[in-house]
This record gives C-alpha cells, structure tokens and sequence, in this order.
C-alpha cells in the first residue's frame, strides 16, 4: 500500500514501465498531486494526477500505470 505521506516536493513521478512521467511540486488537498511545470514533459504547465494511481515510494514515486496512459489521463491546471 502506497504511503502518501512519503510523497515529497522534488520526487521523481514514474509509470510501472520505469519512464519518466513529471516532478512533485507537492501534494494539493490529498487527493491530487501537483507535477511541476518546469518538467520537460510538462509542456510548461502543472498537470495533476491522482494518489490512487500511486503503487509505492520509495526514492521515487511509482505508478500503477504506465507513463503514456498517466499523461493521456493526468488533467491540466
């Protein structure tokens, strides 16, 4: 089970395929996680995805999708 309050400001945000998927700028009202703009796959906006998509942290944050199915699903600020 997926510890939420692990996740951390900087974190590296991976897809179970192992690939890149953003940055955590940080954690928005628990549910959500805000990934920086600043991240090349950002396009220059901060996109947010669900905890629920969180399969485990530890140096990273691990989803329980792949990267391209979290960037087709992540929603837009």
């Amino acid at each position: 089970m997926a510890k939420v309050e692990d996740i951390r400001e900087h974190m590296e945000v991976l897809g179970s395929d192992g690939e890149h998927v953003g940055t955590v700028d940080h954690l928005d009202g628990g549910n959500r996680i805000k990934l920086t703009k600043s991240d090349p796959k950002a396009g220059g906006r901060h996109h947010y995805i669900s905890v629920d998509w969180v399969d485990h942290v530890d140096r990273h944050v691990h989803l329980n999708k792949t990267s391209s199915d979290a960037m087709k699903q992540w929603q837009a600020a």
